[in-house]
């Protein structure tokens, strides 16, 4: 429509071969140039004066998933109108580390030649990673507090009113 060509939102995800390349690449990429410019760019600048070049990436990562932690809370508290449990910004706060992790053996082992895990593990390993800690920390508050039952009650409103039997 209009010649407008626009980026897309998600780059398949399902095809990450890391969590850094999950969170840095496929998933929800305009956030992620949001963050990494608001966030990531700044506590890394100042991290290389400190720690030097190469660990300075490690702080700004771990900065920009409490960041994005916390606004996914003050995000929750707008849907549920609950109050926090911080189970979210756990969530995000433990993605930071493991991603650091990651960083840190990539830069230990990887550059060194000594270890690389193939892309048919550590694809799916990184997956099932975001599955469990999602499952057990960031979508449990949603469930607990009823959001999936109200989307579906509104939908089914929704569906009703276009049938025009509401």
């Amino acid at each position: 429509m209009g010649g407008v060509e626009i980026e897309p939102q998600f780059e398949s995800p399902l095809l990450s071969t890391s969590l850094q390349n999950f969170w840095g690449r496929r998933w929800n990429r305009r956030i992620s140039d949001i963050h990494r410019a608001a966030v990531y760019d700044p506590v890394r600048s100042v991290s290389k004066r400190i720690i030097g070049t190469r660990w300075a990436s490690l702080p700004a990562v771990f900065a920009t998933f409490v960041i994005s932690g916390l606004m996914h809370e003050l995000l929750y508290y707008h849907i549920t109108r609950q109050d926090p449990t911080w189970e979210v910004t756990w969530f995000f706060v433990l993605q930071g580390i493991l991603v650091d992790i990651e960083i840190f053996l990539k830069k230990k082992l990887v550059e060194t030649n000594k270890f690389r895990l193939h892309r048919a593990v550590s694809g799916p390993l990184a997956l099932a990673i975001l599955a469990f800690t999602a499952g057990c920390l960031s979508y449990k508050q949603l469930l607990r507090n009823g959001i999936d039952e109200k989307i579906t009650g509104e939908f089914n409103m929704f569906i009703a009113y276009i049938k025009g039997t509401s």
